[in-house]
């Protein structure tokens, strides 16, 4: 099965952080509140991130809604540790976010969060997390099956202004 950025979206498995039953070795890695990117780079040298694709396109029916508004920007992202895959990432910008705040639409290969978590007003809502499992295959790691793969999820607020990020776990780097 090939996942799709619709079908990571609309996933009905997320779940609460609290009501999902994480193997002690992703824990800190799912409930983290502070940047991913320094999370990573504290963990392992080697920190590389590669923009897969940055696209402005409909919004998923359920953003689209939140958001009120119908299109905005998919950014996906690799984060790699010392040559290896380590998490596929995903944000959805709506229009009014990224006329809002600009920068955020021209990251390139700059790590979102090293942007988001020096804003002194970003604040983030509730994590959630689910677990994907059966040869998971994503479109960053052709030809990768992943038996179990654990991501999370968080809606931001950086100047009263929304924007989901969503990561997947990818297995193998973690010791």
């Amino acid at each position: 099965m090939l996942l799709s950025p619709a079908h990571l979206f609309e996933s009905l498995l997320w779940r609460t952080l609290e009501s999902a039953p994480c193997p002690p070795l992703w824990l800190p890695w799912l409930s983290g509140q502070g940047s991913l990117t320094r999370q990573l780079k504290a963990y392992k040298p080697g920190f590389l991130l590669q923009l897969l694709q940055q696209q402005h396109q409909p919004l998923p029916a359920a953003l689209a809604k939140r958001w009120g508004c119908s299109h905005g920007l998919c950014r996906e992202v690799l984060m790699s540790l010392d040559g290896q895959p380590a998490v596929f990432a995903q944000s959805w910008l709506p229009d009014n976010t990224i006329a809002a705040l600009q920068p955020l639409a021209q990251l390139g290969e700059q790590p979102l969060g090293e942007y988001i978590f020096t804003q002194p007003d970003l604040s983030r809502g509730g994590i959630e997390v689910l677990c994907l499992s059966q040869g998971l295959q994503l479109p960053a790691v052709p030809g990768a099956a992943h038996t179990e793969l654990w991501g999370r999820r968080s809606y931001f607020s950086l100047q009263q202004h929304e924007f989901l990020v969503q990561e997947i776990f990818l297995t193998g780097w973690l010791d």
